[in-house]
């Protein structure tokens, strides 16, 4: 199997990613004020789907929870194993969470609609790390009804 195993593309690759995460750290999460951004309401419905979100907001400094969850400022801080990171971080402001992503090892990456960066992509596959680029989480569990 090679590296580029792990970028998953299709609805099949995307299906089993899915069964096989049961908890969510989100990079680039907002607040609850900003509850009509995707970058909250995708997290809150993952939540509400059943999945165990942990917040790593990138702004913020005076949040300590959201979603009623404890924050994280660095996914290493995270105290337990991640199934998977979803990223809402703009394309260029990705790298610098590299070593970060990589110190983790979460199970899967998932970069949010709009945002992939293949260079990225290929060190967290090359690392193991299953990587989904350019969809959107909330829409892509709705669509295969995974639960």
């Amino acid at each position: 199997m090679t590296w580029q195993n792990n970028l998953i593309t299709d609805s099949a690759g995307i299906r089993s990613l899915l069964a096989e995460t049961k908890t969510i750290a989100v990079l680039g999460i907002k607040t609850e004020r900003q509850s009509g951004q995707p970058a909250f309401y995708v997290p809150s419905y993952m939540q509400d789907a059943g999945f165990k979100i942990i917040p790593v907001p990138v702004y913020y400094p005076e949040a300590t929870e959201i979603l009623d969850e404890k924050v994280y400022r660095q996914l290493i801080d995270i105290p337990h194993d991640v199934d998977m990171v979803n990223v809402f971080r703009r394309p260029q402001d990705i790298p610098p969470h590299l070593d970060d992503l990589l110190a983790k090892k979460p199970k899967s990456v998932w970069m949010q609609l709009g945002i992939s960066h293949n260079a990225v992509a290929e060190e967290l596959a090359k690392a193991g790390i299953k990587v989904v680029q350019d969809r959107c989480l909330m829409v892509d569990h709705r669509r295969l009804a995974v639960t």
